[in-house]
């Protein structure tokens, strides 16, 4: 199978001209989007490598549905609404029944979310995957993280820590192995799928968008609660305050000797969950919009002046905590 042969029989569909954004899609050398009129476009780029971002043998059709996802989370940061995206592939060979499966797994997610492939790219090497997505926002109404403001409520969707457990548990980590048992993994398929096929908040995040002005910061949660809510804080030039108490437990985490569930509460990474900050008064319309997106979501805490992020048990005493976000290069 060639390369063409490649592209033709798993990534191009007959369906990819009929959508209204794309001008122009897979089969020329440049794709042809069309933002609504009034829009801004919004575009992110993820890339995932075999052996640092998922492991050799990786179900292939999970992997499909997390490179696709880890991009529309990026989208959902913003609070834009998906266009399309790119994908540049490397391979080390053409095997069909990889291709097949990998492809159900980004085409589900991306049908679910109305965002067609459009282009891209594929060549012989070490798998890679690199996708490229394009959105579209209103002028003013993105959710940059130099946006929050003293006395917002912070937000978080879902929960953090199980992808970080799962990862653990896979790598064969005493402390997690101990806690959790042997067969942890088989007893609680769920922290798996956190960790493979994490959920992209889009349609909630596009529902705050047009919230305007009383939704203000947001991030996704990639690299640790802590770590990802730092950069709003710095980009913002304000503090925070989490009630540890108010971060919602899987019951897996609830395991753990309290100081390694602390650290996956706040460390662990892959969750791609949605962290805001909005106004108070704007309390009933962000728990609407939760409601209409069948979101699960909680206030962990609030924006402070003073600087710093203060983790405060239900005594409103300080946790002591080490924020260590995961770094590529650290």
């Amino acid at each position: 199978m060639g390369e063409f042969d490649l592209i033709r029989r798993h990534f191009q569909r007959a369906d990819q001209a009929r959508r209204p954004a794309v001008a122009l899609g897979i089969g020329d050398d440049c794709a042809l989007l069309q933002p609504h009129p009034g829009f801004q476009l919004a575009v992110s780029t993820d890339m995932l490598v075999e052996g640092r971002h998922f492991f050799e043998g990786t179900d292939p059709e999970a992997l499909g549905h997390k490179a696709l996802a880890v991009n529309l989370s990026d989208l959902a940061a913003m609070g834009a609404r998906p266009l399309g995206f790119t994908l540049a592939l490397a391979l080390p060979q053409a095997d069909e029944a990889w291709l097949a499966a990998f492809a159900r797994g980004l085409f589900a997610l991306a049908d679910a979310h109305a965002c067609p492939l459009v282009g891209g790219d594929t060549t012989r090497g070490p798998l890679n995957i690199c996708i490229t997505v394009m959105g579209e926002v209103r002028p003013g109404l993105a959710m940059q993280r130099s946006q929050a403001q003293v006395g917002d409520d912070l937000y978080l969707t879902g929960r953090t820590g199980e992808a970080r457990l799962a990862l653990e548990l896979m790598q064969g980590t005493d402390w997690a192995t101990a806690a959790c048992g042997p067969q942890a993994l088989t007893q609680h398929p769920e922290l798996r799928t956190r960790l493979e096929r994490p959920t992209p908040r889009v349609e909630l995040a596009t529902l705050l968008a047009v919230l305007g002005n009383a939704v203000h910061a947001a991030i996704d949660v990639s690299d640790g609660l802590a770590g990802d809510l730092g950069h709003i804080l710095a980009a913002s030039g304000v503090g925070a305050e989490i009630a540890l108490g108010q971060l919602p437990i899987a019951p897996t985490l609830a395991l753990l000797p309290e100081a390694r569930r602390v650290d996956c509460l706040l460390n662990g990474g892959d969750d791609y969950e949605l962290l805001f900050t909005a106004a108070p008064i704007a309390r009933a319309a962000v728990e609407a919009a939760a409601q209409a997106s069948h979101t699960p979501l909680q206030c962990i805490g609030r924006i402070s002046a003073a600087p710093g992020l203060r983790v405060l048990d239900a005594s409103g005493h300080a946790v002591a905590f080490s924020a260590c976000g995961f770094d590529h290069f650290a």
